[in-house]
C-alpha cells in the first residue's frame, strides 16, 4: 500500500515586502519553492499598501499590518506582547515544518513569538551586523534569542564568524544570494557617458562619497551624467550636495524603478560606494548585465563579489580620491570597461540559481531530520 504523501509546508518571513535586497529575496526564494511543489507563505509584519514585489500566485501572503508607532515605553511593551501573539497565531496556523526570517528586528520578533511553539526557526542576517547599528535593545535581545533558532545564515565567511560568538558554528550556515533571471548581458554598443548606481537612499550607502568622487573626477565637463536609481531618507541631502559640489545638473534621481536591469543593459559604467554591505544584489545583476564595475571593499559583500582587476575594481570604502581615480581610469579606458565587463557576465555562473537553492533545500532538509530525531 502506498503510503500518504507528506505534506511540505515553509513559511518565510520579512518585515514587508518594499523595495530592497532581502524583500527581493525572500519573494525569489518562496516562489522557486512553491515551484517545487512545497506548500509556501510568506509572512509580513505589515501590510499590503506599499508593497514592491509581486508573489508567485501559489505562494500566500499573510499579511498582518503590525507596523505601528507607540507613544511611550509601556504602550511599546503592550504592543510587542499583541505583536508577538498575532505572529504566533498567524504561524501556528499555517503550520509549517520550518520558518525562515530576515533582518534582524524581524528574526528576534519571529523567535520571541514562537518560542516553545516546537516550530524551528531559521534566522537569517542580511547585512553586516557588525557595522549595521540596531541598539542596544535589539542588540541584547539578538544575543538572547539567537541561540534559539535552528540556524544562523548569513552571507558571507566574514560574517560567519560574527554568528559563530553568539551560536555554535555548526549552526551557522554561508548561504550567498543567487543571480535572478535576468535578460542577456548587451558587451556591445554601451552609451559612453553614463554612470550607473542603485540602492536605498542612505548613509549606509554611501552615495555621498560618490557625489565627491565624481566632482574630483570632474567627469560633467567630460558629458558624464551620474543617474542614482532608488528611494530614502538621504534624497534631499545628496542633492543639496550635488548643487554645493557644483554637479547638479548632471546627477539625476529618479527613484524606485521596477527594471533597474534595464539600466545596467545600457550605462558605461556601475559604482557600489557603499560604507558596509551584506552580499549586494544590485552589484551582482550589475555584473550579470555586463557592468564594467567600481565598488568598495567592505568587510563583508563586495569583496566576495568582484575579483579585482578580473571582471570588476575594488577600492578602500568612504575613500573619495581613490573612487574618483577609479572613475577616471575607467572612463578612460574603454580595453579596460570592455574586459572588466566580458569577465563580470561570469558570474552567472559563480552564484547560480540552482546551486543557491540547493543550499537552501539541504538546509531546510537537515533541520526536518533534525526536528523527526527530537
Amino acid at each position: 500500500m502506498e503510503e500518504p504523501k507528506v505534506r511540505k509546508r515553509l513559511l518565510f518571513s520579512v518585515s514587508s515586502l518594499s523595495a530592497g535586497g532581502a524583500e527581493r529575496v525572500i519573494s525569489e526564494l518562496a516562489g522557486s519553492f512553491a515551484e517545487t511543489g512545497w506548500e509556501v507563505g510568506v509572512l509580513t509584519l505589515g501590510g499590503q499598501a506599499n508593497d514592491h514585489y509581486t508573489l508567485h500566485p501559489e505562494v500566500e501572503h499573510i499579511a498582518l499590518d503590525l507596523i505601528w508607532d507607540s507613544r511611550n515605553l509601556w504602550q511599546s511593551v503592550v504592543s510587542n506582547v499583541r505583536r508577538s501573539r498575532i505572529i504566533r497565531q498567524a504561524a501556528v496556523l499555517f503550520s509549517p515544518q520550518v520558518v525562515i526570517s530576515f533582518i534582524d528586528q524581524n528574526n528576534v520578533r519571529l523567535l520571541a513569538a514562537l518560542r516553545g511553539s516546537g516550530i524551528p526557526v531559521i534566522v537569517s542576517e542580511r547585512i553586516d551586523p557588525r557595522r549595521h547599528p540596531v541598539g542596544r535593545s535589539w542588540a541584547l535581545a539578538r544575543r538572547v534569542l539567537y541561540p534559539l533558532a535552528a540556524r544562523v545564515v548569513v552571507q558571507t565567511e566574514s560574517v560567519a564568524q560574527w554568528a559563530a560568538r553568539i551560536v555554535p558554528r555548526s549552526r551557522v550556515r554561508v548561504v550567498p544570494n543567487f543571480v535572478r533571471e535576468l535578460p542577456l548581458p548587451i558587451l556591445e554598443g554601451r552609451e559612453a557617458a553614463h554612470l550607473l548606481a542603485v540602492g536605498r537612499l542612505d548613509r549606509q550607502k554611501g552615495f555621498d562619497v560618490l557625489l565627491t568622487a565624481f566632482a574630483r573626477a570632474d567627469l560633467m565637463p567630460r558629458g558624464v551624467r551620474l543617474t542614482i536609481l532608488g528611494e530614502g531618507p538621504e534624497r534631499a541631502t545628496l542633492q543639496a550636495l550635488a548643487r554645493k559640489l557644483g554637479i547638479a545638473e548632471a546627477v539625476h534621481l529618479p527613484g524606485v524603478v521596477k527594471d533597474p536591469e534595464t539600466w545596467m543593459a545600457r550605462c558605461t559604467a556601475f559604482v557600489l560606494p557603499s560604507r558596509y554591505e551584506g552580499f549586494p544584489n544590485a552589484l551582482v545583476e550589475a555584473m550579470a548585465m555586463g557592468c564594467p564595475t567600481i565598488a568598495s571593499d567592505c568587510d563583508s559583500g563586495p569583496r566576495e563579489i568582484v575579483r579585482h582587476e578580473i571582471d570588476g575594481l575594488l577600492v578602500p570604502p568612504e575613500d573619495s580620491e581613490a573612487l574618483a581615480r577609479a572613475l577616471v581610469r575607467l572612463f578612460d579606458d574603454s580595453v579596460l570597461r570592455g574586459r572588466l565587463g566580458r569577465r563580470a557576465i561570469e558570474i552567472r555562473n559563480r552564484f547560480v540559481r540552482e546551486r543557491i537553492l540547493g543550499q537552501w533545500e539541504a538546509l531546510i532538509e537537515e533541520i526536518m531530520e533534525d526536528k523527526q530525531r527530537m
